[in-house]
């Protein structure tokens, strides 16, 4: 099934206070040559606009925004993202995922069309609420009405399609969350990856403006 060639916008939240890395700056950590945002924008390399909810930085190119008040949550830093929004669907990310590549936001892309959005599951069924593809219409009628603080109360009544990895042991969910997991990412990522096709600095989709 090809993939929907409407436009979309990609929305990537990188401003929690990343406290298992001990308050460390977690998407400006370097993971083969590249930071871990850099990386994640690189997955949505066909996105019109893509829109960082975090700290400005010199890469990857966006809009950056901050929520009110900085680092008050995913919801309301999703609520500032959104509002930067222009295209009828979005993508929604986390900003520590360094294995998301353009083909898991084609799976998603396909599996939203017709419905609210499509999240990623993980092997045990769980719903990944920061790897998603959504609807833009039904994403702000469901966050004027929220007052709650979390993604899965927003996000878990819309009933998004649920997306398998495409095969087993493919490591798009695998999110870098403490110092472990980003020395495993570090070990599976080398820089000489980047000379066959592994997002990098070198990738001339990292320095493209998307601050359109």
């Amino acid at each position: 099934m090809s993939v929907p060639d409407h436009p979309f916008d990609a929305v990537i939240l990188a401003g929690g206070a990343a406290r298992r890395m001990g308050g460390a700056d977690k998407p400006g950590m370097d993971v083969g040559g590249a930071t871990l945002l850099e990386r994640v924008a690189a997955s949505v390399p066909d996105a019109r606009r893509i829109v960082v909810v975090g700290p400005r930085r010199p890469r990857p190119r966006a809009r950056y925004v901050r929520e009110d008040p900085p680092g008050g949550g995913p919801v309301p830093a999703l609520r500032a993202g959104l509002a930067e929004v222009e295209a009828a669907s979005c993508a929604l990310l986390g900003a520590d995922l360094p294995f998301l590549r353009p083909e898991h936001i084609g799976r998603l892309r396909r599996a939203a069309s017709g419905r609210s959005g499509a999240v990623f599951v993980d092997a045990a069924g769980q719903r990944q609420w920061l790897v998603g593809f959504w609807d833009t219409a039904v994403l702000r009628t469901a966050l004027a009405a929220y007052t709650g603080r979390s993604l899965r109360g927003l996000l878990g009544p819309l009933n998004p399609a649920p997306v398998a990895v495409p095969e087993p042991g493919d490591p798009a969910l695998s999110d870098c969350d403490t110092p472990e997991d980003l020395a495993r990412a570090r070990a599976l990522i080398h820089p000489s990856n980047s000379e066959n096709g592994t997002a990098s600095r070198r990738n001339p989709r990292m320095s493209r403006n998307f601050d359109r």
